[in-house]
C-alpha cells in the first residue's frame, strides 16, 4: 500500500506552473507567419473543436486536423516539430520551482494535470517539472473526476489543491471538504474571466501568482 502522507500538496500545471497562453500566442504568431491569418483562425477553430469533443487541450489531434486541412503544403510538417521542440522550460512563471520547493517542509508536492497521455508528459518532461517533482505526477483527462484515484496513488491526511479553476477548486471542495485547503493563483485567462469569477465561491486562499506561495507557512497542516 503507498505511504499514507501529513499532507500533499496538488499542483495543476497549465497557467499555474507554466505559462501555457504565451505559449499558444507563440503558436498562433508562428502558425501566421508560415500560412497567413486565416490559417491561424482555422487552427484554433480545430482546437477549439477538439477541446469539447475530449474536454482537454488535444494540441497532437489539432495539429494532425490541422495537416489534413494543409496537406499540399509540404511546410506543415514541420510544424509538428515546432511544438514538441518549444521550449516549455522557459515558460515557467517567475518562481515556480521555488514555490515548489518550498512547500516540501510541510509536505509531498504532486503535479495533478488534465491532457493526453502524450503530449502532456513529453511537456512536463521539457518543462523540467517531472524531474522538479521526482516523478510524482498524476494525469488525467478530467481530473475531478478521478479524486478516489488521486487518493489511492496519494493517500494523505490533507490535501493542498494549487490551479487557477475556480470551477476545478469548488468541485474538489464539495468532494473533499476540510480534508482539502484550495489556492487559487490568479493567473492565466481561466482566472481572469468575470463570469468565472462571480460564478463560483472563492479559494481558501487566493494568490495573485504562483511564487506567493512562497510567503505562507502550511505548518497548521501538519500534527503538533
Amino acid at each position: 500500500m503507498p505511504e499514507t502522507h501529513q499532507v500533499v500538496f496538488l499542483f495543476d500545471v497549465d497557467n499555474t506552473l507554466l505559462d501555457n497562453d504565451r505559449m499558444k500566442a507563440d503558436l498562433g504568431d508562428h502558425v501566421s507567419e508560415m500560412f497567413g491569418e486565416e490559417a491561424r483562425d482555422d487552427l484554433w477553430a480545430l482546437y477549439e473543436e477538439e477541446r469539447v469533443k475530449h474536454g482537454y487541450a488535444d494540441f497532437l489531434g489539432t495539429l494532425e486536423k490541422f495537416r489534413l486541412a494543409h496537406v499540399d503544403d509540404p511546410r506543415v510538417l514541420r510544424l509538428a516539430n515546432w511544438v514538441m521542440d518549444y521550449p516549455f522550460i522557459e515558460r515557467l512563471y517567475p518562481d515556480a520551482l521555488g514555490a515548489v520547493r518550498h512547500v516540501r517542509k510541510w509536505g509531498l508536492p504532486v503535479i495533478l494535470t488534465d491532457g493526453d497521455g502524450v503530449f502532456q508528459p513529453h511537456k512536463l518532461e521539457r518543462a523540467g517539472l517531472l524531474d522538479a517533482f521526482g516523478g510524482h505526477v498524476l494525469n488525467y483527462v478530467h481530473k475531478e473526476k478521478e479524486l478516489d484515484a488521486v487518493q489511492r496513488a496519494y493517500p494523505a491526511k490533507h490535501y493542498v489543491l494549487i490551479d487557477d479553476k475556480l470551477s476545478l477548486l469548488d468541485a474538489v471542495k464539495k468532494a473533499w471538504g476540510d480534508r482539502v485547503t484550495t489556492i487559487f493563483p490568479r493567473q492565466g485567462h481561466y482566472a481572469k474571466d468575470a463570469s468565472t469569477l462571480t460564478s463560483f465561491p472563492p479559494a481558501d486562499m487566493e494568490i495573485a501568482r504562483i511564487a506567493d506561495l512562497m510567503e505562507h507557512d502550511f505548518s497548521m497542516l501538519q500534527p503538533a
